[in-house]
């Protein structure tokens, strides 16, 4: 199986310009994917392509990266906060609120920002409001997106008596932790796990699109878990509690779990991936956009919960902005849009 075409653009003029070539829009581009959609136990329950492509999970692993720290009680022995907590899940916007949360973990673990080996980027906060980003800042650690997943990372580290330093080495005990719990929950054996470096320099891990889909489907399930206990469930119940810390403002996954109403937890990835746990109805959906183009992610995981039948009035109203995003110009006029072209197909 291969992916599939998932999302197109268009570009043309609207049928009622008053221009001699009005007459609607061409398809100009064509976005390939794949897409899995699981129950708790694991089975395939609809697709698009291939299901068991091989896919980087970049940042919707943070809740896994998270878990070793959570099974060792680690949130209760620091006095973390349940949006603290989803700090640690978080590709957060680098605003105030995240910044602040961050220096507190620090603080409570008796560390700072110069421990954090995430480095420095500019905040997601202006990409996603559509504003430039300012050329005079200078950015720091706590900015990067990933600080509050590293913040966890140290604390792992605080709570074992493990070295600070090199704690994002693949041969670190903190690392060797996050990835035998993560072969522990896919099934899978460590060293069939592909291992990668991210963005922020932590290992990242490659696992077939239906696998990412399970984990999150057991992240979303309502009770405790067979081998993991309430942990899954403290993640759950702080990144829902707290889709602001997790995401930020006008950021596709604070979107989503808003418009789930405390059901549906999400996390988006970079290069295209996205991952979403539905509680009442006990799927696990996991998309990738072949071609890593972020523009086709959002239109495609509208259409999903769409043909799931996840959508009624309310929330198909809060999340229409995401389902064929126009395309503009630079005066702003409208070129065409961004819409999914696929159907799934019941396994």
């Amino acid at each position: 199986m291969h992916p599939v075409p998932l999302v197109a653009t268009t570009r043309g003029y609207p049928p009622d310009a008053d221009a001699d070539a009005a007459g609607g829009y061409a398809v100009e581009n064509i976005h390939y994917g794949s897409i899995a959609v699981v129950d708790l136990a694991g089975r395939l329950l609809w697709s698009a392509g291939d299901p068991d492509f091989m896919t980087f999970t970049r940042s919707a692993l943070k809740p896994f990266q998270a878990l070793p720290f959570v099974l060792d009680d680690g949130p209760a022995r620091f006095g973390l906060s349940r949006a603290e907590l989803a700090l640690l899940c978080a590709s957060h916007s680098g605003e105030e609120k995240h910044l602040v949360g961050v220096t507190s973990i620090l603080d409570k673990i008796g560390l700072d920002e110069t421990h954090l080996a995430c480095g420095c980027a500019a905040p997601l906060y202006y990409d996603a409001a559509g504003l430039p980003v300012p050329a005079e800042r200078r950015w720091r650690t706590v900015h990067h997106n990933c600080s509050g997943k590293h913040s966890g990372f140290l604390a792992w580290c605080r709570l074992h008596d493990a070295p600070t330093d090199g704690y994002v080495d693949p041969r670190h005990p903190l690392q060797r932790a996050i990835r035998a719990t993560l072969a522990e929950c896919v099934q899978m054996a460590e060293d069939t796990l592909p291992m990668g470096i991210d963005g922020c320099s932590a290992p990242n891990y490659a696992m077939p699109l239906a696998r990412l889909a399970h984990l999150y489907a057991r992240l979303a399930q309502p009770g405790p878990d067979a081998r993991l206990g309430g942990a899954l469930g403290d993640l759950f119940d702080a990144m829902t509690a707290h889709p602001d810390m997790v995401s930020g403002d006008a950021r596709t996954d604070l979107a989503w779990m808003q418009a789930g109403g405390g059901d549906w937890v999400a996390k988006i990835g970079a290069d295209a991936v996205q991952a979403i746990g539905i509680r009442s109805a006990g799927l696990g959906i996991a998309i990738k956009v072949a071609d890593g183009a972020a523009r086709a992610l959002h239109p495609a995981t509208f259409a999903v919960l769409d043909q799931l039948g996840l959508l009624d009035d309310k929330r198909r109203a809060h999340l229409e902005p995401y389902r064929a995003p126009p395309v503009k110009n630079a005066r702003g006029i409208v070129a065409g849009d961004v819409h999914a072209v696929f159907t799934l197909e019941a396994a």
